[in-house]
């Protein structure tokens, strides 16, 4: 492929995802990266930082997601409803591709660096949310509370979707909020 062909970045994650597959995140290069999207490397720190931000890159999206949905549910809404709706919101926006999630997922979790960074994905996300819950008028603790378990709930559902049977991610997330409402409740 040509440096002229369109969506460099798409090509970029493509190409590295495969490469983190076959070889393993560390023992992947940049320069590899860029070449097998056909581009070179200059372009790919167009688009990235470093090789993590290729797996990384674009989360901001899902958190506007999650924050927006928040933000539109119903004002008379529980904390907990609130987070389901934030739940809906990031299933609509990456259940649709669990073939490159499953491989997302293998590529970090067979590595501790891309752990700790999913890691602090997810903690940038519950204090974004517990801000949107705040804005709703949810009081701290319960605003924090509620936000966190709510990234615990996808986690959780995230980590059942990637490895279990096939089923919709947002079935799977429901599921695993349903089994936390059990939890709390007994």
């Amino acid at each position: 492929m040509g440096r002229w062909e369109p969506d460099a970045a798409g090509r970029l994650r493509t190409a590295a995802l495969e490469l983190h597959v076959e070889r393993g995140f560390e023992q992947t290069t940049v320069a590899e990266i860029a070449e097998r999207a056909g581009v070179t490397a200059r372009t790919f720190f167009r688009y990235f930082s470093d090789k993590r931000e290729v797996l990384f890159g674009g989360s901001e999206h899902l958190q506007a997601a999650m924050v927006a949905a928040v933000e539109s549910a119903p004002a008379a809404s529980a904390p907990l409803d609130v987070v389901a709706a934030a739940l809906t919101a990031a299933a609509e926006m990456i259940g649709g591709n669990r073939a490159y999630a499953e491989q997302r997922w293998s590529v970090i979790s067979a590595n501790a660096d891309l752990r700790e960074r999913e890691l602090m994905k997810m903690e940038s996300l519950a204090a974004a949310l517990a801000d949107a819950l705040r804005g709703r008028g949810v009081p701290d603790p319960r605003a924090g509370l509620a936000a966190e378990a709510g990234i615990a709930v996808f986690r959780v559902g995230f980590e059942r979707w990637v490895s279990g049977p096939t089923a919709e991610l947002a079935d799977v997330l429901a599921a695993a909020l349903a089994d936390l409402r059990v939890l709390a409740a007994g």
